[in-house]
């Protein structure tokens, strides 16, 4: 398991902190870079997940299968949970402003749009007198066409993270396990940004250490999709939807007294405990398999001795009650 795991740290962290340098170098988070700089990075996991294809020398084919190129054995549930996705992101996003907004987290501003404003004019943009039309297309283009829109980059890091990082961890270590420690690891990676104050400018570097808890929870229910479905796909709609719509429904407060990030939103605490009851709800209710733990990445793992070409993860298939070797650790067995 080390070789291929090093190989996929060293070319996925590396790049990342290679392609962040400039904002380093100058001008951090308000570089005129950084949107080029973040979505570069994006691709740097799957720059990893090639190099380890590499150093295994198994078929392109086989190797796409395997970390979840394809729709999976089910591909009915895999387009299914895609949708539920595409929709049931911005719902969670939305869940988390009203409860943000109920708690006294955030304070509403619909009529003015006050925030939004003073966002725009940051930007170097004049807002309108009435914000309410360009506030309404914002949000409807982040719910329908953003996922769409960012599914390139978002498959830059799933299909590292998701697609050959969480069957590699929960085959050797159990499902939610391994799931806690991907998220973990997806999250130290995006030290880069972070450590510049990325998603929560307040902390300045402890934003670093914030957006990993962030990570941890999200990761659990991006890595259940991956599991579910044996693909990546459902995975990738989520991260796109999360990118698109996190931010932009904050920008309904008040500029007076603006969200804190840290406690606000689908990215704060509220987003977090939300996150966690919908992991605890889908690992308890709709359990995944372990995957086989020769999951193969290299030829010294398995791939050129398996026969069938076929892996648990690729079968993407129901729990079955009463097989010990399908139950996965510290999932509780349905009767």
């Amino acid at each position: 398991m080390k070789r291929p795991l090093l190989v996929f740290t060293v070319l996925a962290f590396g790049l990342s902190w290679a392609v962040a340098l400039p904002l380093w170098l100058g001008g951090g988070l308000g570089s005129p870079l950084m949107m080029v700089v973040g979505t570069l990075m994006m691709f740097t996991p799957s720059v990893g997940v090639l190099g380890v294809w590499a150093v295994s020398r198994a078929p392109f084919r086989q190797w796409a299968r395997r970390t979840g190129l394809t729709l999976g054995e089910r591909k009915g549930r895999t387009v299914a949970l895609m949708l539920a996705a595409w929709l049931g992101v911005p719902l969670l996003a939305f869940l988390a402003l009203g409860i943000s907004a109920a708690a006294g987290l955030v304070s509403l501003d619909l009529d003015h749009l006050s925030l939004m404003r003073a966002v725009w004019r940051a930007q170097g943009v004049t807002p309108p007198a009435d914000l309410t039309t360009p506030a309404i297309t914002q949000i409807v283009i982040a719910v329908v066409a953003a996922p769409v829109l960012n599914a390139i980059p978002a498959l830059g890091e799933e299909w590292g993270w998701r697609g050959w990082l969480v069957p590699r961890l929960t085959s050797t270590n159990g499902v939610l396990a391994g799931l806690l420690l991907s998220g973990f690891i997806w999250g130290l990676w995006h030290a880069p940004l972070t450590l510049l104050g990325y998603n929560y400018p307040r902390l300045g570097s402890w934003a670093a250490l914030v957006f990993i808890g962030f990570c941890v929870l999200l990761g659990l229910v991006l890595g259940w999709l991956r599991l579910r479905t044996g693909s990546v796909w459902p995975a990738v709609v989520a991260h796109g939807a999360v990118n698109a719509i996190a931010s932009v429904v904050l920008l309904l407060g008040d500029a007076a007294h603006p969200p804190n990030e840290l406690l606000a939103g689908l990215t704060g605490v509220v987003g977090w405990a939300l996150l966690a009851l919908l992991a605890a709800v889908l690992l308890r209710f709709f359990p995944v398999r372990q995957p086989h733990p020769a999951w193969p990445a290299s030829p010294e793992d398995g791939v050129h001795h398996e026969r069938g070409g076929g892996s648990r993860l690729d079968e993407g298939a129901e729990h079955v009650p009463g097989d010990p070797a399908q139950t996965a650790p510290g999932v509780a067995e349905q009767q």
